[in-house]
């Protein structure tokens, strides 16, 4: 059973990385090719299909993480990232520093990536524990759950755009709707969630290399303008290209070289530039200086890149080996309410595949026929679907290595946390939603 071939491998993965203390990027590869030989995949393929894995999550992620760290650490030796910390903590005061985190994700959040907006926050968020004194989890999880919950429910954010055009949902409608749920049921798990005794227990120290450890007196520092500036322009250029294509349709040069700037390689890259200029010779730093920061980025996200490579592999191999299509097989007759099944199938999907994205396309696919006459409002279905996407990330998320690395977390540590959060955010998403249907229904809209 094809399930069952997932738990095991899942289990083998955890046993050769805590008792056995093997290297994640091996024991990702190791699994993905006995889960490959399992699932009856050609041997002459499994080299392939491990590489194209590996190619197409590196090819997704090594660019923004990349560029992203090299930006974080440019304003981090620079004395920026301190400053916008030290307004941060000015405005809200180091007693809200949660509430300062929680809000800054979900503006950000609401147009970027996970990673993209991981990346770019978490420098600052780094800079508030080393300042502040507080623990990483207490400052950088809050982040990391506002986030999730942004870019699993909401749209422009790829699968629930990409189901909203399955299901033929008004995506301003679904993001509007869905805002009501993602924002009260995000913030309250990111606010409790540092507040669990077995979380407060974890006391994981900053990545080395990823941030700077000098403290800056007020003159070292840019200005708080440039910081910002420097700060939110990929989010502009993001958000900028995001906007325009939900809200213009058609071809022109005009769209494409707005799609082109605001994608996230090339607002990174934009950005770095700027950020090399802005805090290097503008301020006096020498270009040697400014070098040896992104140096420093690129050798401390090496090993990053590599478990996260590691793991499009292992996802690869599962969805490669016919998982998915067994899933939708086997819930294809369930007589369940469309909302439900839908957010369940997703569920499903994501803890077999750990892709959220195969898990929305392939849930809105099986539920498409039952959407017709049910009443059910599309954009309702859309949240749904998204809501069970994200669900219980573990080892098979390229997502979980992102966290763990960065927050310095064994795999157990790791499961704990990010699985535990996104299971009970998956369960909230889902009251929201069949609450959200109750009162469409209700109202008559």
């Amino acid at each position: 059973m094809p399930l069952v071939v997932v738990a095991i491998s899942v289990l083998v993965l955890l046993l050769l990385m805590t008792r056995l203390k093997l290297n994640g990027f091996a024991a990702l590869l190791l699994v993905a090719v006995g889960v490959a030989l399992v699932q009856g995949i050609p041997v002459k393929e499994i080299p392939g299909v491990v590489s194209d894995g590996i190619g197409g999550q590196i090819g997704d992620t090594m660019l923004t993480i990349g560029l992203g760290a090299m930006v974080g650490r440019v304003m981090g030796d620079s004395g920026a990232a301190q400053r916008i910390a030290s307004k941060l903590l000015d405005a809200f005061g180091p007693r809200w520093v949660q509430v300062a985190m929680v809000v800054t994700s979900m503006l950000i959040g609401v147009t970027m990536f996970y990673e993209v907006a991981f990346i770019i926050i978490v420098p600052i968020a780094f800079t508030l524990v080393r300042v502040t004194g507080a623990k990483l989890l207490w400052v950088g999880l809050p982040m990391s759950i506002a986030l999730s919950t942004m870019h699993s429910f909401l749209p422009p954010h790829p699968g629930p755009t990409a189901v909203a055009a399955t299901f033929h949902a008004s995506v301003g409608l679904t993001l509007f709707y869905g805002l009501f749920i993602a924002v009260p049921v995000g913030a309250l798990i990111a606010l409790l969630w540092p507040r669990l005794p077995f979380i407060k227990a974890m006391t994981p120290a900053i990545p080395t290399g990823l941030v700077s450890e000098r403290e800056f007196i007020d003159e070292e520092m840019p200005g708080l303008g440039w910081s910002l500036s420097v700060a939110l322009f990929p989010v502009v250029l993001i958000a900028g290209a995001a906007v325009t294509d939900m809200a213009v349709s058609g071809e022109s040069p005009l769209l494409h070289t707005i799609a082109f700037i605001g994608s996230a390689p090339i607002a990174l890259l934009l950005t770095l530039v700027l950020a090399i200029w802005a805090f290097g010779p503008r301020i006096g730093r020498s270009m040697s200086d400014v070098s040896a920061s992104c140096t420093s980025a690129a050798q401390a996200m090496a090993m990053v890149l590599l478990v996260i490579g590691a793991g499009g592999a292992f996802k690869n191999v599962l969805v490669e080996g016919g998982i998915s299509d067994y899933i939708k097989d086997v819930t294809h007759s369930w007589s369940v309410s469309p909302l439900v099944l839908a957010w369940l199938i997703a569920v499903i999907l994501r803890v077999a595949l750990g892709s959220a994205t195969v898990a929305v396309v392939t849930a809105s696919g099986v539920v498409l026929p039952l959407l017709a006459g049910s009443g059910v409002s599309p954009e309702m279905m859309v949240l749904a679907v998204s809501c069970g996407s994200i669900a219980f990330s573990h080892v098979n998320d390229p997502g979980f290595w992102l966290f763990k690395e960065y927050f310095n977390l064994s795999v157990i540590q790791a499961i704990k946390i990010r699985t535990s959060y996104t299971a009970v955010l998956a369960v909230l998403g889902l009251g929201g939603v069949l609450a959200g249907q109750w009162t469409i229904t209700a109202l008559g809209l």
